[in-house]
């Protein structure tokens, strides 16, 4: 592979993509849960959780490109297999039986909020190194993964 010189050193764009692989690896699994809650809710919620979790997978789909094109961009290979994403993930598998509505809920914002503490985790490496354009990256995941969260917790309210 050809040398990368984007001013950042050799050692921090290998910290980087390690971690970019981490938040990619959440990300695909949280894809493949909300995709299989979308196919398989059932109940009174059924309707609005469908369209919803189709709303959801249709963002994150989005989202695992410019997270493993950054890392390409840093001049390392994108974990990009089953075996890899389930090694480096933070998030379990989908149950597999369907849970119900309640529950899938449940895991989806919890799946949100441990994939903005794998994007949170990553900035204080990412300022070190002057890397903006994955800070602006990280934010931009953050944003949509806290508020997902949020909207997801509170249908979990009485």
């Amino acid at each position: 592979m050809t040398t990368v010189n984007i001013g950042i050193s050799a050692e921090h764009r290998q910290a980087i993509s390690e971690g970019l692989g981490k938040l990619l690896a959440d990300t695909y699994t949280l894809y493949l849960t909300t995709h299989n809650f979308h196919w398989n809710v059932t109940g009174p919620m059924f309707n609005s959780l469908h369209t919803m979790f189709m709303a959801q997978y249709t963002e994150l789909w989005n989202a695992v490109d410019p997270i493993a094109e950054r890392i390409r961009s840093l001049g390392h290979v994108a974990p990009g297999s089953y075996a890899q994403f389930a090694r480096l993930t933070s998030l379990p598998d989908a149950p597999e039986t369907p849970p119900k509505a309640v529950d899938m809920i449940r895991i989806l914002a919890t799946g949100h909020e441990a994939t903005a503490r794998t994007a949170r985790s990553l900035f204080a490496l990412v300022d070190e190194a002057s890397d903006e354009p994955t800070a602006d990256l990280l934010t931009q995941r953050l944003s949509v993964h806290e508020q997902t969260a949020w909207m997801l917790r509170a249908l979990l309210e009485e």
